[in-house]
């Protein structure tokens, strides 16, 4: 599953991506995260970014790009994978469409977290004076002001991306302002309709056997295993028939000791054979009856 989030600060889309991530073992991709990695790891497109960081200038998409190539090739992210923070302009859409073409991958869905903005001001107004109140530090990017700017970025760059998606129907938006598990369902009942979700992971829940189930499936065994003994009492028949056969056979040919030989060892394994597949009366009982004939077809030749 590759899916993308699309959520204004504060639209809970940390909270959903983790979430995906715990239910369907996908891994969450944040380009930030993966820069500073990159930088780390000291890879060929990782020492670029570092350089142009360094300079001041912003990462190019290309770079970006290279690091998020890099990034999905690692063993975790095979099951999918949650973009967050990328792409945030059209030429970053078209970019990754490239990107997953090349690999033979394809994103599955968009998901849009629509929220109130008026809403989210006032939840952030409220959360600031609360926490002065209490003589809390304030961060500086946790304001009302920031967030307006923020707020006002995230739209000037996404409405774009919205219709992008939207024309090619990945696109799905979703309540935002909900309660979390609302939001968490919402967006599953989404995944399954876009056809995000495979079937086996849709028939995880309803593979689980309720009581009614148990015990159907109970009484079926029981079944099973009480044909056990008849099924193998026919076998042993069976085994002992071809002993008699083999014994009169020999006995034909004019050689007693090959047939009392040849008896003995048909008998012989006729019982390990049913000691192996029958209860143990049945075996001896069976074997017994199958070594007196032996022996008087034997007599009688």
């Amino acid at each position: 599953m590759r899916i993308i989030l699309l959520g204004p600060p504060g639209s809970g889309k940390g909270t959903q991506a983790q979430l995906l991530v715990e239910r369907y073992g996908i891994v969450q991709l944040s380009t930030g995260e993966m820069l500073r990695a990159a930088v780390a790891a000291g890879t060929p497109v990782g020492l670029k970014a570092k350089e142009i960081m360094a300079s001041g200038a912003l990462v190019p998409d290309e770079v970006v790009v290279g690091i998020i190539s890099d990034r999905i090739d690692q063993p975790d992210a095979r099951n999918g994978f949650i973009l967050d923070g990328f792409p945030r302009t059209v030429p970053q859409a078209e970019a990754l469409d490239e990107l997953l073409k090349r690999k033979h991958l394809k994103l599955d869905a968009v998901i849009e977290l629509r929220v109130n903005e008026s809403a989210l001001l006032h939840r952030v107004e409220t959360r600031v004076a609360q926490m002065r109140e209490r003589g809390e530090e304030v961060r500086l990017d946790d304001t009302p002001e920031v967030l307006t700017k923020r707020l006002a970025n995230y739209r000037n760059q996404t409405e774009p991306l919205i219709h992008y998606y939207s024309e090619r129907r990945k696109l799905s938006t979703i309540d935002g302002m909900m309660a979390i598990d609302e939001v968490t369902r919402a967006i599953h009942r989404q995944l399954v309709a876009l056809g995000a979700i495979g079937p086996k992971t849709q028939a995880t829940s309803a593979a689980k056997p309720g009581p009614a189930r148990k015990g159907r499936a109970n009484k079926t065994a029981a079944k099973k295993l009480a044909k056990k003994p008849a099924k193998a009492a026919k076998k042993l028949a069976k085994s002992a028939k071809k002993a008699v056969k083999t014994a009169a056979k020999a006995a034909v040919r004019g050689s007693k000791k090959m047939a009392k030989k040849a008896g003995k060892k048909a008998a012989g394994k006729t019982v390990k054979n049913a000691a192996k597949k029958s209860p143990p009366k049945t075996a001896r009982k069976a074997a017994k009856k199958a070594a007196k004939k032996v022996t008087k077809k034997r007599g009688k030749r």
